[in-house]
């Protein structure tokens, strides 16, 4: 059994870019954080992409594998207008928490509008990498109900 964490666009440039909102781990050392904080209880799996395509595939992948336990997914920019990523989602039986490193209720307007979240099953956000691990805690807790 596992977890799917995806990453969408810029992601990849974590602790590079704005440090003073998304801090200065990297991505390597988000997943790393999460290898070893959930080490024991689940398999996580790992996918980053700056294409709406390649994510929108991993969500199918994943999304019927009955292995997967859910995916703990960061749309990046996605999240504010990617009909086509939101679709994937309904589209699939697993559960789906949306992560964010920031709080973007807090940000520019723009980013105040999630298209995933009505599709997802719940949201984390603001609490830096952090976020990541209360999501994986979230999918690990609906197996539990």
């Amino acid at each position: 059994m596992y977890i799917l964490t995806v990453n969408g666009p810029n992601l990849n440039l974590l602790g590079k870019r704005e440090p003073e909102i998304y801090g200065t781990r990297t991505l390597d050392d988000i997943n790393a954080m999460l290898v070893t904080a959930f080490a024991g209880r689940v398999e996580l799996r790992f996918v980053q992409s700056n294409s709406e395509g390649a994510i929108i595939d991993a969500i199918h992948e994943a999304g019927f594998d009955p292995a997967c336990l859910g995916i703990a997914l960061n749309a990046g920019a996605y999240t504010h207008y990617s009909y086509a990523i939101a679709d994937a989602i309904a589209a699939v039986p697993v559960p789906v928490v949306e992560v964010h490193i920031s709080n973007p209720q807090a940000r520019e307007q723009f980013r105040r509008t999630s298209v995933i979240a009505p599709v997802c099953r719940g949201t984390v956000s603001g609490f830096g990498a952090n976020s990541y691990v209360l999501a994986v805690n979230a999918i690990l807790n609906l197996g539990e109900e």
